[in-house]
């Protein structure tokens, strides 16, 4: 037997923006480490720019869900999508040999792929408002 609730429940922006902020930040934070301004020894140009990008999409993504409630879904597939990619393009560099090969990048990397994953996850089970 089905319950009365729907199978998939709906997404509510301040949810949707506050899981991005959060994201955000954490991009923001390491782009910060990239750039030298937090802990020395891991000032990196290019990673401390192309966070800074993923960060500000999702800060925009975020500002979308306040904008126009009605196409938080949307906003949130886009900008976790989109620093999915980025992620992903940066762990590909690291794998590479190009980007910084720390074990505090490593880590930073895996834990973000596991926040961005279930934030894009939850963005599509949903359905639109």
């Amino acid at each position: 037997m089905r319950s009365g609730r729907s199978a998939s429940p709906a997404v509510h922006a301040p949810a949707a923006r506050a899981w991005m902020l959060a994201e955000a930040l954490m991009l923001g934070l390491a782009s910060t480490v990239h750039a030298g301004f937090l802990v020395s020894g891991y000032a990196h140009a290019a990673a401390r720019n192309a966070e800074a990008v993923i960060a500000t999409v999702l800060v925009l993504a975020s500002a979308e869900t306040w904008l126009r409630p009605h196409h938080a879904r949307r906003a949130a597939i886009f900008g976790q999508g989109f620093a999915l990619l980025g992620t992903l393009v940066g762990l590909g560099t690291i794998i590479a040999g190009i980007g910084p090969r720390t074990v505090p990048d490593l880590a930073y990397h895996a834990l973000l792929l596991c926040v961005l994953v279930t934030g894009v996850a939850w963005a599509v089970r949903c359905r639109p408002v």
